[in-house]
């Protein structure tokens, strides 16, 4: 496998404006130089219970779909779909798709149903497992999905301003665990009426649990860095 360039992204959010969190996106895509971009939990809409579902052919995505064929990039961006349920879209140059269904939503989450099974993308020979917020702290989860044999472990995530040291914990226990790279994107500055704040930090980690790239609390911040396989060592 050649060397993947990743990038974590928290942009600024307008809740429940599909048309410029996708404008947004696609001006994250553009700046980001990555082959893949990570976005939050219900980045596409906002962290809000309430929030609208979104077909993955919904016309509102072009200019982001458009970003990622112009620069050759992927990015796995949040929305809430039918079902309903919290989910992961893969957006390319060719258009968007779920890719993931969250398997274990919050008990405040309770509109959302839980996801089928874990699940797996590929990109580039990579093979990168998808988690959203809750999943990545429930360790039969972790272990269901290194389980498809995975090189990376990637979530979207959504909480509070006071949970960044959590979430560092819960990418260094994966990759620790299983030999991975992990990736976090977190969602900063204010996503909904019930979320003024949230907790940014988003980062990369390597399969040692050492830090390669964090981004700091606020919103637009991006963290970038370069996967190597070189470093994996899967349990």
């Amino acid at each position: 496998m050649r060397p993947l360039v990743i990038a974590v992204a928290q942009p600024h959010v307008h809740l429940f404006d599909v048309a410029a969190n996708a404008t947004r996106h696609a001006a994250t895509v553009r700046a980001a130089g990555a082959r893949l971009v990570v976005f939050p939990e219900l980045s596409l809409t906002g962290y809000d219970m309430d929030a609208p579902l979104l077909s993955p052919d919904d016309p509102r995505l072009r200019p982001l779909i458009d970003a990622c064929a112009a620069t050759d990039t992927i990015a796995l961006a949040g929305a809430p779909i039918a079902g309903p349920h919290i989910a992961t879209l893969l957006v390319d140059g060719d258009g968007a798709r779920v890719v993931y269904r969250k398997q274990h939503p919050h008990h405040t989450e309770a509109r959302f149903q839980p996801g089928p099974a874990p699940a797996v993308v590929e990109v580039d020979g990579w093979r990168l497992g998808l988690a959203i917020c809750r999943d990545s702290g429930i360790e039969e989860h972790a272990a269901a999905t290194a389980a498809l044999g995975i090189d990376a472990y990637v979530a979207g995530v959504a909480e509070g301003p006071d949970a960044d040291g959590v979430l560092a914990e819960r990418a260094r226990r994966v990759s620790t665990t299983y030999g991975v790279w992990a990736a976090i994107s977190s969602c900063a500055g204010a996503t909904s009426p019930a979320y003024p704040d949230s907790a940014g930090r988003s980062g990369i980690w390597a399969p040692d649990g050492t830090v390669q790239a964090r981004a700091g609390r606020g919103a637009g911040e991006i963290a970038r860095a370069t996967l190597s396989a070189e470093r994996l060592a899967r349990v």
